[in-house]
C-alpha cells in the first residue's frame, strides 16, 4: 500500500486540512499513524487521489455550466433552430430563405411540427390598436384557466398552442381571423405598404436558439405549467433592455445622431466606454443574417445609413437585427413600439414551440447554485 503525508494529500485535494480531517471521519480516506512519528498521521494515497479526481471533474462541471449559460453552446438539446456558419436555421431549414415567401402561420407549423393548418377561432373584427398590455392581460387570464401542460400529448398540446396563439394574435394584430397576420397587423397600423416587411421581420424573428426568453419559456414549461404561463413568462423576459427591448437603444443612438452629428454620436459612444447599439452580435462573427435579411427589403433612411456606415467602420462590427427593426419602423412610420409589437408576436411561436418541446421530454430544468456567500457553518 502506498500512504501519503498530510502536506502530500493536501496538494493532491486542493482543500484545507479540516477538510481533509472530515473526510477521514467520516470513512472516505483511510489514515493510519505514521511508524516515524506517531503524533502525525499518513492517508491513503488510492482514497485521496479518488477524491481529487472527483473534486476536479465537479469543478470543471461548474466551470462548465457557468461558461455556458452565458454565451456558451447549447445547454438543452433541442430539434428546432440553430445558428450555424453565420445562418439561422429552423429545422434544419435556412431561416432567410424562408422569409422571402413564408408567413409566421407557415413557420408555427414547421416549429410545432403540424401536419395541418392553423384554425383561429373567430372573432369579433373591432378597431382596436395593436397593445402588448392587452398580451399580457389576456395571457395572465388564461393560465389559471388552461390545463398543466405535463403529461399531455403532443397532439393535445398542439391545438393548445393554436389557441394561446390566437389570443396573442388578437391582442398584438388585432384584425379578422381569416386574414394572415402580417396583413391584420398592417392594417391595423394603416400601412399596408409595410406588409411585406412585416411579414419577413415575423418570420426571421419566430425562433433564436435558447435566447433568454425562450430559456424563461423553456423553464416554465418544464415545471408543467400551462403554454400561456410559458408563454407569458418568455413575453415578460422579451422587454428587458437586453433582448426585444435594445430597440430602444438604438433609437436613442439615432436620435443623438441627429442632434449632435452622426460622428460625434458614435465617437461620444466609445469615448465613454459604452458598447454602440444595435451593432454586432455574440451569434453572428461576421454580419447577423436576420438583420442583413430584412435590410434589404427597404430602402434605410439616410441617417440610419451615415450611422451604419460610420459605426461599422469606427466599431469593426456590422449592424444587428435590432438596427434593422428600428430602421424598418422609421422607413414605414410604423408605431414607436412596433418593434416589440413585431418581436413579441413572432417569437410566441418559438416560445410555443419550445415549451412543448420541454414539456414532452416530461424533465424539470433545475439547475444547481455555486455558493459564493458567507461560510456556512
Amino acid at each position: 500500500m502506498s500512504w501519503l503525508t498530510a502536506e502530500q494529500a493536501l496538494n493532491l485535494l486542493g482543500t484545507k486540512s479540516q477538510t481533509l480531517y472530515a473526510n477521514v471521519s467520516r470513512g472516505r480516506i483511510r489514515a493510519k499513524a505514521d511508524p516515524t512519528d506517531t503524533r502525525r498521521s499518513l492517508y491513503f494515497a488510492d482514497d485521496v487521489k479518488r477524491l481529487a479526481a472527483r473534486h476536479a471533474g465537479r469543478r470543471k462541471t461548474e466551470a462548465v455550466a457557468a461558461e455556458a449559460i452565458q454565451w456558451g453552446d447549447p445547454v438543452l438539446p433541442s430539434a428546432l433552430s440553430t445558428v450555424s456558419n453565420g445562418r439561422l436555421f429552423y429545422r434544419g431549414q435556412d431561416a432567410a430563405r424562408l422569409a422571402e415567401s413564408a408567413s409566421l402561420e407557415d413557420i408555427a407549423l414547421l416549429l410545432w411540427d403540424m401536419k395541418r393548418p392553423l384554425r383561429f377561432e373567430p372573432s369579433e373584427a373591432r378597431r382596436k390598436q395593436p397593445s402588448l398590455d392587452s398580451a399580457f392581460s389576456v395571457l395572465a387570464e388564461r393560465i389559471t384557466r388552461d390545463l398543466p401542460s405535463l403529461g399531455r400529448s403532443l397532439p393535445a398540446l398542439q391545438n393548445e398552442a393554436e389557441s394561446v396563439f390566437g389570443t396573442v394574435a388578437e391582442a398584438l394584430a388585432p384584425g379578422p381571423w381569416d386574414q394572415p397576420l402580417h396583413r391584420r397587423l398592417a392594417t391595423a397600423w394603416n400601412r399596408p405598404d409595410a406588409e411585406d416587411v412585416i411579414r419577413r421581420s415575423f418570420v426571421l424573428l419566430a425562433d433564436h436558439e435558447l435566447n433568454a426568453s425562450t430559456f424563461t419559456a423553456r423553464i416554465t414549461a418544464s415545471s408543467g405549467a400551462t403554454l400561456s404561463a410559458a408563454t407569458l413568462s418568455g413575453l415578460s423576459t422579451l422587454t428587458g433592455p437586453l433582448h426585444g427591448g435594445a430597440w430602444q437603444s438604438a433609437r436613442t443612438l439615432i436620435a443623438r445622431a441627429a442632434t449632435t452629428g452622426v460622428d460625434e454620436a458614435v465617437r461620444s459612444y466609445l469615448a465613454e466606454g459604452r458598447p454602440l447599439p444595435a451593432f454586432g452580435h455574440q451569434l453572428y462573427p461576421d454580419v447577423d443574417i436576420r438583420g442583413e435579411a430584412l435590410l434589404g427589403c427597404f430602402t434605410l433612411p439616410p441617417l440610419f445609413a451615415r450611422v451604419r456606415d460610420v459605426g461599422e467602420q469606427l466599431v469593426g462590427e456590422r449592424v444587428n437585427v435590432d438596427f434593422a427593426l428600428t430602421a424598418m419602423t422609421h422607413a414605414y412610420h410604423l408605431p414607436e413600439d412596433a418593434p416589440l409589437i413585431i418581436f413579441a408576436l413572432a417569437r410566441t411561436v418559438g416560445w410555443l414551440a419550445h415549451a412543448m418541446e420541454q414539456a414532452t421530454s416530461g424533465r424539470l430544468i433545475r439547475p444547481r447554485a455555486r455558493y459564493v456567500g458567507p461560510p456556512v457553518e
